[in-house]
Protein backbone atom coordinates (compact mmCIF):
# COMPACT_ATOMS: atom_id res chain seq x y z
CA UNK A 1 0.00 0.00 0.00
CA UNK A 2 1.29 3.42 -0.94
CA UNK A 3 0.50 6.02 1.70
CA UNK A 4 -1.62 8.82 0.23
CA UNK A 5 -0.16 12.28 0.35
CA UNK A 6 -1.55 14.51 3.09
CA UNK A 7 -5.17 13.43 3.49
CA UNK A 8 -5.59 15.86 6.40
CA UNK A 9 -7.31 18.55 4.32
CA UNK A 10 -9.83 15.99 3.01
CA UNK A 11 -10.61 14.83 6.53
CA UNK A 12 -10.96 18.39 7.77
CA UNK A 13 -13.19 19.73 5.01
CA UNK A 14 -15.45 16.65 4.91
CA UNK A 15 -15.42 15.90 8.66
CA UNK A 16 -14.78 12.26 7.73
CA UNK A 17 -11.74 10.23 8.86
CA UNK A 18 -9.57 8.87 6.07
CA UNK A 19 -10.31 5.29 7.13
CA UNK A 20 -14.02 6.09 6.66
CA UNK A 21 -13.35 7.42 3.15
CA UNK A 22 -11.45 4.27 2.22
CA UNK A 23 -14.24 2.03 3.56
CA UNK A 24 -16.93 4.09 1.80
CA UNK A 25 -15.19 4.09 -1.58
CA UNK A 26 -14.47 0.37 -1.21
CA UNK A 27 -18.20 -0.20 -0.54
CA UNK A 28 -18.99 1.73 -3.74
CA UNK A 29 -16.74 -0.67 -5.70
CA UNK A 30 -13.78 1.68 -5.92
CA UNK A 31 -11.18 -1.05 -6.21
CA UNK A 32 -12.77 -2.24 -9.45
CA UNK A 33 -13.72 1.18 -10.85
CA UNK A 34 -11.65 3.49 -13.03
CA UNK A 35 -10.77 6.99 -11.82
CA UNK A 36 -13.48 8.74 -13.92
CA UNK A 37 -16.08 6.42 -12.40
CA UNK A 38 -15.05 7.03 -8.78
CA UNK A 39 -14.97 10.84 -8.92
CA UNK A 40 -18.73 11.37 -9.45
CA UNK A 41 -19.50 8.92 -6.64
CA UNK A 42 -17.30 10.89 -4.25
CA UNK A 43 -18.77 14.14 -5.56
CA UNK A 44 -22.27 12.86 -4.75
CA UNK A 45 -21.15 12.08 -1.19
CA UNK A 46 -19.79 15.60 -0.64
CA UNK A 47 -22.51 17.42 -2.59
CA UNK A 48 -24.34 18.51 0.56
CA UNK A 49 -21.20 20.15 2.00
CA UNK A 50 -20.72 23.88 1.56
CA UNK A 51 -17.59 23.69 -0.57
CA UNK A 52 -16.55 26.08 -3.32
CA UNK A 53 -15.47 23.35 -5.72
CA UNK A 54 -16.96 19.91 -5.15
CA UNK A 55 -15.28 18.55 -8.28
CA UNK A 56 -11.82 19.63 -7.15
CA UNK A 57 -12.28 18.00 -3.72
CA UNK A 58 -13.69 14.83 -5.30
CA UNK A 59 -10.68 14.58 -7.62
CA UNK A 60 -8.27 14.96 -4.72
CA UNK A 61 -10.03 12.40 -2.55
CA UNK A 62 -10.13 9.95 -5.46
CA UNK A 63 -6.42 10.38 -6.21
CA UNK A 64 -5.54 9.91 -2.52
CA UNK A 65 -7.72 6.77 -2.49
CA UNK A 66 -5.98 5.40 -5.60
CA UNK A 67 -2.61 6.04 -3.95
CA UNK A 68 -3.85 4.36 -0.78
CA UNK A 69 -4.84 1.16 -2.57
CA UNK A 70 -1.62 1.13 -4.63
CA UNK A 71 -3.20 1.93 -7.99
CA UNK A 72 -1.04 5.00 -8.50
CA UNK A 73 2.02 6.46 -6.91
CA UNK A 74 2.40 10.09 -5.87
CA UNK A 75 2.84 12.26 -8.95
CA UNK A 76 1.32 9.73 -11.33
CA UNK A 77 -1.46 10.93 -13.61
CA UNK A 78 -4.66 8.96 -14.16
CA UNK A 79 -3.32 7.56 -17.43
CA UNK A 80 -0.20 6.21 -15.72
CA UNK A 81 2.17 8.91 -16.98
CA UNK A 82 3.96 11.65 -15.06
CA UNK A 83 4.39 15.38 -15.52
CA UNK A 84 6.94 17.98 -14.53
CA UNK A 85 6.65 21.72 -14.30
CA UNK A 86 8.84 24.73 -13.67
CA UNK A 87 8.15 28.43 -13.76
CA UNK A 88 9.83 31.79 -13.55
CA UNK A 89 8.42 35.27 -13.07
CA UNK A 90 10.01 37.92 -15.27
CA UNK A 91 9.41 41.64 -15.77
CA UNK A 92 7.40 42.84 -18.77
CA UNK A 93 4.18 42.22 -20.61
CA UNK A 94 2.79 38.85 -21.65
CA UNK A 95 3.76 39.55 -25.25
CA UNK A 96 7.30 40.42 -24.18
CA UNK A 97 7.50 37.28 -22.03
CA UNK A 98 6.37 34.92 -24.80
CA UNK A 99 8.75 36.70 -27.20
CA UNK A 100 11.58 36.10 -24.70
CA UNK A 101 10.66 32.42 -24.52
CA UNK A 102 10.53 32.11 -28.29
CA UNK A 103 13.93 33.83 -28.61
CA UNK A 104 15.34 31.43 -26.01
CA UNK A 105 14.22 28.33 -27.93
CA UNK A 106 14.55 29.73 -31.47
CA UNK A 107 16.28 27.28 -33.78
CA UNK A 108 16.17 24.35 -31.40
CA UNK A 109 15.01 21.04 -32.73
CA UNK A 110 15.29 19.08 -29.50
CA UNK A 111 14.83 19.44 -25.76
CA UNK A 112 16.57 17.36 -23.11
CA UNK A 113 17.76 14.92 -25.78
CA UNK A 114 14.41 14.39 -27.51
CA UNK A 115 13.70 15.66 -31.02
CA UNK A 116 10.58 17.70 -31.67
CA UNK A 117 8.02 15.83 -33.78
CA UNK A 118 6.40 18.94 -35.17
CA UNK A 119 6.93 22.68 -35.32
CA UNK A 120 5.89 24.49 -32.16
CA UNK A 121 2.49 26.18 -32.16
CA UNK A 122 1.50 29.39 -30.44
CA UNK A 123 -1.81 30.94 -29.50
CA UNK A 124 -3.09 33.72 -27.31
CA UNK A 125 -6.11 34.85 -25.35
CA UNK A 126 -6.71 38.05 -23.45
CA UNK A 127 -5.19 36.52 -20.30
CA UNK A 128 -2.78 33.89 -21.60
CA UNK A 129 -0.06 33.22 -24.17
CA UNK A 130 0.76 29.64 -25.20
CA UNK A 131 3.63 27.77 -26.88
CA UNK A 132 3.43 23.99 -27.45
CA UNK A 133 5.32 21.15 -29.08
CA UNK A 134 5.49 17.37 -29.12
CA UNK A 135 8.64 15.32 -28.61
CA UNK A 136 9.73 12.00 -30.12
CA UNK A 137 9.20 10.11 -26.84
CA UNK A 138 5.48 10.94 -27.01
CA UNK A 139 5.70 13.65 -24.37
CA UNK A 140 4.36 17.20 -24.77
CA UNK A 141 5.80 20.55 -23.75
CA UNK A 142 3.29 23.29 -22.97
CA UNK A 143 4.46 26.77 -22.05
CA UNK A 144 1.97 29.24 -20.63
CA UNK A 145 2.47 32.92 -19.90
CA UNK A 146 0.15 34.97 -17.73
CA UNK A 147 0.36 38.22 -15.80
CA UNK A 148 1.55 37.55 -12.25
CA UNK A 149 1.37 41.15 -11.03
CA UNK A 150 1.25 44.41 -12.97
CA UNK A 151 4.44 44.58 -14.99
CA UNK A 152 5.49 40.97 -14.28
CA UNK A 153 4.61 37.70 -16.00
CA UNK A 154 4.90 34.05 -15.06
CA UNK A 155 6.38 31.76 -17.69
CA UNK A 156 5.45 28.17 -16.82
CA UNK A 157 6.62 25.01 -18.56
CA UNK A 158 4.52 21.86 -18.18
CA UNK A 159 6.09 18.70 -19.59
CA UNK A 160 3.47 15.93 -19.71
CA UNK A 161 3.20 12.30 -20.78
CA UNK A 162 6.50 11.34 -19.14
CA UNK A 163 7.11 7.64 -18.47
CA UNK A 164 8.42 7.60 -14.91
CA UNK A 165 9.00 9.61 -11.73
CA UNK A 166 12.69 9.69 -12.67
CA UNK A 167 11.89 11.17 -16.10
CA UNK A 168 9.71 13.78 -14.38
CA UNK A 169 12.49 14.73 -11.95
CA UNK A 170 15.01 14.96 -14.80
CA UNK A 171 12.59 17.04 -16.84
CA UNK A 172 11.89 19.41 -13.95
CA UNK A 173 15.62 20.05 -13.47
CA UNK A 174 16.09 20.55 -17.21
CA UNK A 175 13.28 23.11 -17.54
CA UNK A 176 14.37 25.00 -14.40
CA UNK A 177 17.80 25.36 -15.98
CA UNK A 178 16.30 26.49 -19.29
CA UNK A 179 14.17 29.15 -17.59
CA UNK A 180 17.32 30.70 -16.14
CA UNK A 181 17.97 31.93 -19.69
CA UNK A 182 14.98 34.26 -19.62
Amino acid sequence: MTKPQNVGPYEKVTQRAWSEWVALIDEMGGRELAHPDIVPLVQDVIAQLELKSHGWWAQGITIAYEQHIGRRIPGQQGDGTFAASASKTIPGSMDAAIASWMALVDGRTSFNGFEMTDDPTTSATAKWRYWRCGLEDGSRVNVTVNEATPGKCRVAVQHSQLVSPEAAADSKAYWKAQLLGL
